[in-house]
């Protein structure tokens, strides 16, 4: 018998990228799509299933994802999105009878750190209050940073001015996993009837110091380490800046990528332990490789 897996946020950077490794395994891919969203042909054709969904609700989801053995949530966007539009997508599992669902995580481990501290990992947070009232059985994926923001959008490696910029301890470990990466250990858990609550994932563990020396020798040029302050300092300058610049309806304003930063340098959302073994045919993209593809 055919397996199928549902996957909502399908034709977004990740869901896609998950879609495709699912096809890769042979298995039939649901991937639903809201009805006005034109990028859902990005798919090969019939390489999935494309369930167009006119009326985000119980009901449509509940006939959106019938018959699929684990639905994935690749749903990304603040309070509609996260809360609202994921537990229509959660109750129209549950009525279906689907035996699994994978949330929209893909994070640190917000597990573990005080509320008010990330706005979107708050969101998650609240989900999983909804996900807890359930029976369903739920694995969330965790996966550190993407490894695309290093050298990116993450104000951490600045390759044009050769510095790492970083608060607190230079030390502290940090963890990045690329997209596909992520994806791949994602498809592998949908399909993995005995997986656990949580699985961590994480194609690098280095931390400031290393970033610094890493890029300095890959770019043959001494890359400036440069500390902010403390992990509180940091805190303070993130308040003050979200106060000046609200951005509220914004799924990243700048001071929501430097809560991410803070929550990392903290240590509170590192990591552990790390579950990449539990899938051994994925080949783990390591901030090396990663930055080796960059240009100087």
């Amino acid at each position: 018998m055919t397996t199928t897996i549902a996957v909502a946020g399908s034709n977004g950077n990740l869901g896609t990228r998950i879609c495709k490794e699912l096809v890769a395994r042979g298995v039939e891919v649901r991937a639903i799509v809201r009805k006005s969203d034109a990028k859902a042909e990005k798919f090969p054709k019939g390489a999935a299933e494309i369930v167009h969904v006119k009326e985000w609700t119980v009901e449509g989801l509940k006939k959106a994802t019938a018959g699929a053995s684990c639905v994935v949530s690749a749903l990304q966007g603040l309070r509609e999105v996260i809360i609202a539009a994921q537990t229509s997508l959660l109750q129209g599992a549950v009525a279906a009878g689907v035996p699994r669902f994978i949330p929209s995580d893909f994070s640190c481990d917000f597990t573990r750190q005080a509320p008010g501290l990330n706005r979107n990992l708050d969101l998650r947070r609240e989900f999983h209050g909804v996900l807890a009232k359930t029976k369903i059985k739920s694995t969330s994926i965790l996966n550190g940073a993407f490894m695309e923001l290093l050298a990116g959008r993450m104000p951490l490696l600045d390759l044009t001015h050769k510095k790492v910029t970083f608060a607190g301890d230079p030390d502290q470990k940090l963890d990045f996993t690329t997209m596909d990466n992520t994806a791949a250990f994602t498809a592998a858990a949908a399909l993995d009837s005995d997986a656990p609550e949580i699985l961590r994932c994480a194609g690098d563990q280095i931390s400031p110091r290393e970033i610094a020396h890493l890029a300095g020798e890959l770019h043959h040029s001494t890359f400036e380490l440069v500390r902010t302050g403390s992990v509180d300092d940091l805190l303070q300058q993130i308040e003050r800046m979200r106060a000046d610049q609200p951005g509220e309806l914004e799924p990243f304003p700048r001071w929501q990528s430097m809560q991410y930063m803070h929550n990392m340098f903290s240590g509170v959302v590192k990591l552990s332990p790390i579950d990449n073994a539990r899938y051994t045919a994925i080949h783990w993209t390591t901030a090396r490789e990663h930055l080796s593809k960059r240009p100087a």
